[in-house]
Order: structure tokens, then sequence, then C-alpha cells
């Protein structure tokens, strides 16, 4: 008998149980003693049969006692938000996270350490991860535009750090903006380079699509709805990032350990609903930035309240969010007193 996991896997789909990816992951995650929980949507098959995975149908979803569940928009991919509380209710420590179109290289499958041997920059302000792992002109989705061309700075010496959110990057179909997809070619396979992990007042972007989360960071999983749907795991990154500084947490970017087979997307209207990205991610870090949060773990509730407040004052993020985000942390502060 396999001993417990506490390691989960989250995705969010609508697509069927005959999706390559979900089945490459329900395979590998039983092989490998991982729970893997998928969350679906309206327009979710009625019948999604796929042994090793746990499918919350919308109506399944709609049955939990989680406060969120009853306030949580549909036809979105802050679904998601209702899988961590899953994972988290059963007991995860670490949850890792992706998308229906990244299949797993053997690699995916290796132990999550908190502990790591990285390159750690503070005080370096936009570090464009992708450069320390390829010589392509390349950059992340939610980088600022402004600052593309800055020169890179030069890697520390490798020390241990302990780093409680981690983001692998992916090859093939990287996660660039639209602009990229629109100008610039495609495959891109990274080089396997050292880990890079990113102090205080040094900023990357990371999405959802290939991240660890250690259980001291699970609060900051949370994925805003009232945005951009092209915004929302990117200005989660930004004020996760902010809130990770206040707990002397570094953030690691690491070698790929995903390939994307990007599922199909109009990249016109990709481009347009990631405008307010390219006119306020610099802004935002900005003003993030500059807000006087409190430093400790305990105060992650507060300063994420804090940090939405300010994306609400920006006009960046509907007043509404509150509502969702002060769900999410009851949900997750009752999860605690069980």
């Amino acid at each position: 008998m396999n001993k417990p996991n506490h390691t989960f896997l989250v995705i969010t789909s609508i697509a069927g149980s005959d999706n390559a990816v979900l089945k490459k992951f329900s395979e590998e995650s039983s092989e490998h003693n991982i729970s893997f929980i998928v969350a679906g949507d309206t327009k979710s098959p009625k019948e999604f049969n796929l042994p090793g995975c746990d499918f919350y149908s919308i109506e399944r979803q709609q049955e939990l006692d989680f406060e969120l569940a009853k306030v949580l928009p549909v036809r979105h991919y802050a679904r998601k938000n209702l899988g961590y509380l899953l994972a988290m209710r059963a007991g995860a420590e670490i949850i890792i996270e992706t998308d229906d179109d990244n299949f797993p290289l053997p690699s995916f499958w290796d132990k999550r350490k908190r502990l790591v041997n990285a390159h750690l920059m503070n005080d370096r302000g936009w570090v464009n991860i992708y450069k320390y792992f390829t010589d392509v002109h390349i950059w992340p989705r939610g980088f600022a535009l402004e600052n593309i061309n800055d020169s890179l700075p030069e890697p520390e010496p490798l020390i241990s750090v302990e780093c409680p959110i981690q983001q692998g990057l992916a090859d093939e179909n990287p996660d660039v903006d639209a602009i990229y997809r629109l100008v610039l070619p495609l495959p891109v396979t990274f080089d396997k380079s050292e880990n890079i992990a990113l102090g205080k007042n040094s900023v990357c972007p990371f999405n959802s699509q290939n991240t660890t989360w250690f259980r001291e960071a699970f609060m900051l999983m949370y994925l805003p709805s009232y945005c951009s749907f092209r915004m929302t795991d990117i200005w989660r990154s930004f004020v996760a990032q902010r809130i990770a500084w206040t707990c002397g947490w570094p953030v690691l970017f690491h070698q790929s350990t995903v390939w994307q087979q990007r599922n199909d997307h109009n990249l016109m209207h990709d481009f347009r609903d990631e405008i307010s990205g390219y006119n306020n991610n610099a802004q935002i870090i900005n003003c993030l930035r500059e807000l006087p949060l409190k430093e400790g773990a305990e105060n992650i509730g507060a300063n994420m309240i804090h940090c939405y407040q300010k994306l609400i004052e920006l006009g960046l993020v509907d007043q509404n969010e509150i509502i969702l985000l002060n769900s999410w942390l009851k949900d997750i502060s009752s999860l605690s007193e069980k």
C-alpha cells in the first residue's frame, strides 16, 4: 500500500476526459502517488470519467460548503481557486498547478523541495528570467514592456535558499504575450540552466501553468476574477511577490519541466485582453512596492486585502473582488481551525 502523499496536482479545464494532457497527468500522478484534482466549469462535458482524477463538475462545486463556492463567477479560469481549497482541505502540504495543454517532462515528477540552490537576486527591479535560460530575445507574459531591453543583471553566486513559491518554465510554446506571438518565432526550448531566485525588490511575472506552492504560501494562490482573463495569474503573481518580501521568501524560477502544446487562441483577442497589462504592469509594481505592508506570514491575509484594494483604486480590478477575497480568506481560516 502506498504511503499517503501530501502533494496535490490541480488543473481547471473544460476539456473532456479524452484530453491527452489530462489523461497523461491522471496516469502519471497515480504512478507517483499524487492526488489529482480537476475543477470543471459550465462548458465542461456532462460525462467525465478519468481514473485517478477527482473531477469536480460545476454542479459538484456548487454543493461545496466553501463560502467562495457561493460567490465565485462561472465561466472563468478562477474556478481553479476551488481546486486549491479542496487540496488544502484534503491535507495538502504541496500544491502543484498546471494547465490542460502542458505535457509533463519526466523531471516534472521530481520531489519538490523548499530548500534549493539558486542565484539569489535582491534589489534588481524587473528581471527577465527567460533570458537566463536562452539567448533568444524573449520575455514572459506580464513583463513590463518598457523594461524589455534592460540589461540583464549578473547572477550572484549559488546559495541555499528557502522558496515556498516555485515557477517552472515551459518548452516549445512558452508563456509569452500576444505581442511576442504576433511578431516573433516559436517554438523555443529553454536551456537547463541553474535556478534563479528573486528576493526583495526584484520582480518577474509568473503564471499558473507550472507552479509549485508550499503550505505556508497557500493563501497567496488566490486568482482574481474581476479583471482581464489574461491578467488573473499575472497580477496574482505581483501581489504574491510583494507579500513574499514581507515574509522573507524569494520566488524560485527553474528549468522547464513541461512542454506546451497550446490550445487554440485568437491572438488578437489575447492582445486586447492584455492591453490593461501592457499599460499598467509597471505601475502596479510601483504602487504595490510603496504600500506600507506589515511584516510576517501572520499578516498575509490583511496584506492581500491591502494590495487588492490598491488594484481597485487604480481601476484595474472591480470592487466586487473584495467579496471573493474575503470569502477565500474565511474559507482558509476555517480549514486551519479543523
